[in-house]
């Protein structure tokens, strides 16, 4: 089915009975955006596939925007799945698997503190330049002898660009085997997923190019009055202090990263890609049963630390390595948990209410993280299945 919205922008894709709403949503979405919105939205219910949308200038469905941060919940589902098996164990140490981390005062740090963005390890002396937050283990190597900006479990702060490297490396003195590595094996390949963690050559051609955001004048007359502190710890958490300062466009624009996918926010995938995890985490897919079971579905959803994260100066409580949503979508069921990401991406589970949500932006909706489109998309959703 299609909806013109304007001259301009036409919304593709189809929704089943129920979510003509979020169609609806949708449309009215882009008609309100302007600045080149290309964008990509799909839902799965039980799973289900019920909402495949997508819009904008150079955009399918089976484009490929780089997703961010939105990265961090496919490398925590792998950490999830490795809990379930009993291969690791959160209330061990760090550096009961990585003995170098135990360095400068972390050796006490639990692998739950360094899941919920603890560790105090955001940045590295030096900074880091664009080929190195490539490669994990590079990342990781850096880390290991770093001093934190916080004492270690203290407090928590969003560690933006390290905390993937950081999981990773326990993942791989733990099996011998990175995140990325197990992540195509159980959890892409199996489902067929449009979310990769190291895109094929044979692949590029359908990456979609993130593009720098456009500022309101309202925005900018924001930034203008309120100038990013570049002493502070949220510009060295994303490698706006150093020099340069990291461009967060070009990083995913850059093919290194995309061949690599470093676990923090080298994510390349379709919307589709997104929600169809979060599905085959909790609600199983294509006959196959859930990957998640209701136990684990519980813990990685549940939030053991509230309070103002010193990195962002928001309260942004992490579950387990995931970002819980409820402060953000309260229609949404207890235990939701999912990751958005810069460029505007954002992408959950709801296990109560059945729901997998995936939602892709090829223009940073700025300042950053999940665009405020999300919320609006969110309630449609919650709307139709309560409906239902």
């Amino acid at each position: 089915m299609t909806d013109t919205v304007d001259t301009t922008i036409t919304v593709r894709g189809t929704v089943a009975a129920g979510f003509e709403g979020v169609r609806e949503e949708y449309a009215a979405v882009l008609a309100a955006d302007h600045t080149e919105p290309g964008s990509q939205l799909a839902v799965y219910h039980r799973g289900r596939l019920v909402v495949d949308l997508w819009a904008g200038e150079g955009i399918t469905g089976d484009s490929l925007p780089a997703v961010y941060s939105s990265t961090k919940g496919a490398a925590h589902l792998v950490v999830a799945l490795l809990v379930q098996d009993g291969v690791i164990d959160l209330e061990r140490t760090v550096a009961s698997y990585w003995p170098e981390f135990a360095a400068e005062g972390k050796g006490e740090l639990t692998v739950r503190e360094l899941m919920s963005h603890r560790a105090g390890l955001i940045w590295v002396d030096g900074g880091f330049g664009v080929e190195e937050l490539a490669d994990d283990r590079v990342i990781a190597a850096r880390l290991a002898g770093q001093r934190p900006y916080w004492t270690p479990g203290t407090e928590a702060g969003y560690h933006a660009l390290t905390i993937g490297a950081l999981t990773g490396e326990v993942v791989r003195r733990a099996t011998g085997r990175s995140i990325q590595e197990i992540y195509e094996e159980r959890v892409r390949t199996p489902y067929g997923l449009d979310l990769h963690l190291g895109l094929p050559e044979e692949l590029e051609p359908r990456y979609a190019h993130i593009r720098p955001g456009v500022a309101t004048p309202e925005q900018a007359a924001e930034a203008a009055a309120n100038p990013v502190d570049l002493d502070g710890l949220m510009a060295l958490a994303f490698g706006f202090a150093q020099d340069p300062p990291l461009d967060l466009v070009a990083l995913a624009n850059t093919r290194a990263v995309r061949a690599l996918g470093p676990a923090s926010v080298g994510g390349v995938g379709s919307a589709r890609g997104l929600a169809g995890m979060y599905a085959a985490a909790v609600s199983g897919l294509d006959g196959r049963a859930p990957l998640l079971t209701p136990e684990t579905v519980a813990e990685v959803g549940r939030v053991r630390w509230k309070g103002t994260d010193v990195v962002t100066d928001v309260a942004d409580p992490f579950a387990l390595g995931f970002e819980a949503q409820r402060g953000h979508y309260p229609a949404l069921g207890e235990g939701a948990f999912g990751h958005s990401g810069a460029a505007g991406s954002q992408a959950y589970a709801d296990p109560v209410n059945g729901v997998a949500y995936g939602y892709t932006r090829r223009r940073f909706a700025l300042p950053g993280g999940a665009a405020p489109e999300n919320e609006r998309l969110s309630a449609a959703v919650s709307e139709a299945v309560a409906a239902l």
